[in-house]
C-alpha cells in the first residue's frame, strides 16, 4: 500500500479581483484514486495545481501525509492533456530522460525497461513518438511520469484529447497499473463516466467559486469495474443530478462570453 497522501485544509484561492476557490478541506488517502469533478471553470485545474505545489493558494495549506519511499524520485508528478513528448527521442528515450543525471545507466535502463513493461509499450521501445497512436502517446507519457516512482500522481484531464473508443481502453489499461502500483491518484476529469470508473472517491465543485458540493464513494475495486456496471450508471445518473444547474449556467456563461 501507498504510503503517502495529502490533505487540504481551508484553501482558497484568487486570480486578482476574480475568486476561484474557497473553503475547500480535502482529504487524499493514500492508495486510492480520489477524482475532482465539476462544471467548467469550477477551479478543478487550479486545485490540481495547488495540490501539487506548483501554485501557492491564497488562504489555507496542503500537507503530505506520509513519507515518500526512498526510490521515489519526484514524489508529486503531473501528467497531463498535452503528452509533451519530445520528438527527437525515441520512446525509450522519452522516458529516460526524466532519470538522466539522476540514476546509474544499468539502473536507469531497468527501471526504462519496466514501465515500458508496464504500460504495454516493450515492443515500441525504439519508436518515434511520430511513429505511435493518440493513446500509446499517452501511455508514453504515464510511463515517463511512473519511471521516477511518483508517491503522488496528479493527472488533469490526461484522456480528453482521445477519441472514446481509446479512452474507454485507457480507463481500463490505467485502473490495472493503479490497481498493481496502489498508487495514490489525483485525477481531474469533467467527464461522468470517466469519473466512475477511475475514481474510489469522487469530490464534486459548485460553480465557481469552487467549494465542495457534494463526496462520492465508490467501493467496487477500480481493475473490477465494467462500463455497463449498473452501480456504477446509477454512480453517474447522481452526479449528473448534483451538477446539472451548475454546469448549465456555466455553459450560458461560456457562451455569454
Amino acid at each position: 500500500m501507498a504510503a503517502v497522501g495529502l490533505r487540504a485544509e481551508g484553501i482558497g484561492h484568487r486570480f486578482g479581483a476574480l475568486e476561484v476557490l474557497a473553503d475547500i478541506d480535502l482529504a487524499v488517502p493514500p492508495g486510492e484514486v480520489t477524482v475532482l469533478l465539476g462544471p467548467s471553470g469550477c477551479g478543478k485545474s487550479t486545485m490540481l495545481a495547488i495540490l501539487g505545489g506548483l501554485l501557492a493558494p491564497s488562504r489555507g495549506r496542503v500537507v503530505m501525509t506520509g513519507t515518500p519511499p526512498p526510490d521515489s524520485l519526484n514524489p508529486l508528478t503531473y501528467v497531463f492533456q498535452d503528452f509533451a513528448l519530445l520528438p527527437w527521442r525515441r520512446v525509450a528515450g522519452n522516458v529516460a530522460l526524466v532519470l538522466e543525471g539522476r540514476l546509474p545507466r544499468a539502473e536507469r535502463a531497468a527501471r526504462v525497461a519496466e514501465v515500458l513493461a508496464l504500460t504495454g509499450l516493450s515492443d515500441f521501445a525504439s519508436a518515434w513518438p511520430r511513429q505511435l497512436s493518440g493513446g500509446m502517446r499517452q501511455r508514453l507519457g504515464i510511463a515517463r511520469a511512473l519511471a521516477v516512482r511518483p508517491a503522488v500522481l496528479l493527472m488533469d484531464e490526461p484522456l480528453s484529447a482521445l477519441d472514446t473508443p481509446t479512452r474507454l481502453l485507457l480507463h481500463d489499461e490505467f485502473a490495472a497499473m493503479i490497481a498493481a502500483t496502489a498508487m495514490t491518484c489525483v485525477y481531474v476529469t469533467h467527464n461522468l463516466a470517466e469519473a466512475v470508473r477511475m475514481g474510489h472517491c469522487v469530490v464534486v465543485l459548485s460553480r465557481r467559486p469552487g467549494r465542495v458540493a457534494h463526496r462520492l464513494r465508490l467501493d467496487t475495486p477500480l481493475d473490477q469495474r465494467r462500463p455497463d456496471d449498473p452501480d456504477l450508471r446509477a454512480a453517474e445518473a447522481a452526479l449528473w443530478d448534483i451538477i446539472r444547474t451548475d454546469a448549465a449556467a456555466a455553459a450560458r456563461e461560456i457562451a455569454n462570453d
